[in-house]
């Protein structure tokens, strides 16, 4: 669970298809994440092959246990518990890569994959999170803020926690590793045919979607995929080899659209990686001098309005504060 008061030196990670493709990347697997906007046939068929959902949540302390499927103590796959605040992300996408056979990876990873072999959850978790390498590649696009409240007597306010589980096929069956859970969920086996296990997450991700209040925008589902460049590119140098241009045509266009999505990610990371508070401080004091501070705050909560209408509207969660 990711939350708004922790000192193990694990930071909040964005539910960003570029954050979790540079992870990948760092940990020297062939995958990428990307946004999934709707669990429709369609959707899910563009994003082939795919092998596991990442879903973010909004957690809501209940006095019932209305979780679904049931715990399966004798899990025989990769299963790792979530022992720190803040880890969750990349111990969702541990326990999604854990599970993928024949997985090329990095070094690293490799290593630490085999070393927590035949661990049990508590303790793979505590290997887990205990890895320097792994927390710096986490917080690596999660800088510290360089601005403190604290003396200043302010009330502390309670921030919404969230939390990343992942849903994936292993042995016929979908399972849900949640790291909160003391084992994993088996939401019974699924149709080889058709859309596969994927048949089988829709439906259990909308019946968890349909718990919360109508509307309620307090989650987004993020899908772990092949890299579809390298095999875009390797077509497409086959077709124009064969002078079929007309072919070809329809391949530079993906092309032209995976290579825009990871330029926009890698400026996205830049940014992200750069503390941009004492060039942010230096233009407020400027505007506060120049006594145009008042009408850029106005103008900005325009703009931030605009955005969180245009983001309502796409399903994606966006904090209007």
């Amino acid at each position: 669970m990711s939350g708004d008061d922790d000192s193990n030196g694990w930071q909040l990670t964005e539910s960003d298809p570029g954050v979790f493709s540079e992870l990948l990347k760092t940990l020297g697997v062939p995958l990428i994440v990307d946004d999934l906007y709707s669990l429709d046939s369609e959707s899910l068929a563009s994003l082939q092959p795919l092998h596991a959902l990442i879903f973010l949540f909004k957690w809501v302390s209940t006095s019932s246990d209305s979780m679904s499927g049931n715990y399966d103590p004798e899990f025989p796959g990769f299963f790792a518990h979530q022992v720190v605040n803040n880890a969750c992300a990349t111990l969702a996408v541990l326990n999604a890569l854990g599970n993928i056979p024949a997985l090329k990876s990095g070094s690293q990873l490799t290593q630490l994959l085999e070393f927590t072999n035949g661990m049990d959850p508590q303790t793979r978790g505590l290997v887990i999170t205990s890895s320097d390498w792994l927390r710096e590649a986490h917080n690596s696009l999660s800088p510290p803020s360089a601005i403190s409240l604290d003396g200043l007597g302010l009330p502390k306010q309670t921030e919404d926690a969230y939390h990343f589980v992942v849903y994936l096929p292993f042995m016929g069956s979908l399972y849900e590793l949640d790291g909160l859970k003391p084992h994993a969920v088996r939401h019974g086996s699924y149709n080889e045919t058709g859309e596969g296990w994927l048949s089988r997450a829709r439906e259990v991700i909308e019946n968890r979607i349909a718990t919360y209040p109508p509307g309620a925008l307090d989650f987004s589902l993020l899908a772990l995929r092949e890299d579809p460049l390298p095999l875009i590119q390797a077509e497409l140098a086959e077709l124009q080899a064969a002078g079929k241009q007309a072919e070809a045509a329809g391949l530079v266009v993906k092309l032209e659209s995976e290579t825009s999505k990871r330029n926009r990610w890698n400026f996205e990371n830049s940014l992200r990686r750069h503390n941009h508070v004492g060039l942010v401080h230096s233009l407020l004091v400027s505007l506060a001098k120049a006594g145009k501070l008042e009408s850029a705050k106005e103008r900005a909560k325009g703009i931030m309005k605009e955005r969180v209408s245009k983001a309502k509207s796409k399903g994606e969660v966006m904090d209007e504060s």
